[in-house]
């Protein structure tokens, strides 16, 4: 909720607060995943040093509108024997950066035209967000019923702007076919025998569809599934919550 985040400047979330001997505030969920890579994999600096390698730059849209990018968001700042380590050929990095800018770029913008496509599946959506915020009895029934209507056009315009089809459940399958096409069949993940940052960005896009009729219908109607269900086998292996 907006007063949860009146503390930030940055108006999006996810933001993350971490306690590196003083207070640490990291934006932007590429630049948090990579600074926390970097970090767990080279202890030569601290959490302050490597967030100041993706620093925030302000530019200004073709319509006007002040917007702060990240530099280098998708890099990990790691030496040469580290990114060997991580990456034992150039072609891996380039891979795992490639697929994260395109969760990014193209497939995040897929899931509010999708989940809230029609009346009845945005309102099923703030049913969701609603049972599962920090809502009291009125303001959940403010926010379900207003925020579904508002999002319902909110996710024609994005429809519009994206350029995406009559029925945007195409989109979302061709895409998310994509990505398990790029993945391929001999591998269980793109980073091999484990999930790479490309695997995690691309699942934490989709898992927020997860108990709505989007999510269903991409199960049903892509290749998607085996690839998902290895996700959360290791994720669940390795006793994190997301």
């Amino acid at each position: 909720m907006r007063k949860e985040i009146k503390f930030s400047s940055y108006r999006k979330v996810p933001i993350l607060l971490a306690n590196a001997g003083s207070p640490l505030q990291l934006n932007d969920s590429s630049v948090i995943i990579s600074a926390i890579k970097t970090y767990l994999v080279s202890r030569r600096n601290s959490l302050e040093e490597i967030v100041s390698f993706y620093p925030p730059v302000k530019t200004v849209t073709e319509k006007g509108k002040e917007v702060v990018e990240y530099e280098n968001k998708y890099w990990l700042m790691l030496d040469e024997k580290e990114t060997k380590k991580v990456y034992p050929v150039k072609e891996v990095r380039v891979e795992e950066m490639k697929w994260r800018k395109w969760a990014d770029d193209w497939l995040v913008h897929l899931i509010s035209p999708n989940v809230y496509r029609t009346p009845k599946e945005a309102l099923a959506s703030f049913d969701y967000i609603v049972r599962e915020g920090k809502f009291g009895t009125l303001e959940g029934l403010f926010a379900k019923y207003v925020g579904a209507v508002a999002m319902f056009f909110v996710s024609k315009r994005l429809k519009k702007r994206h350029q995406l089809r009559d029925d945007v459940r195409e989109d979302l399958y061709q895409a998310v076919n994509e990505w398990v096409k790029a993945v391929g069949k001999n591998r269980p993940f793109m980073g091999g025998n484990q999930p790479n940052l490309a695997d995690l960005a691309v699942y934490g896009v989709l898992r927020v569809m997860e108990g709505l009729e989007a999510f269903d219908d991409m199960m049903a109607h892509t290749n998607i599934q085996p690839w998902y269900q290895r996700m959360e086998e290791v994720i669940e292996k390795t006793g994190v919550a997301i």
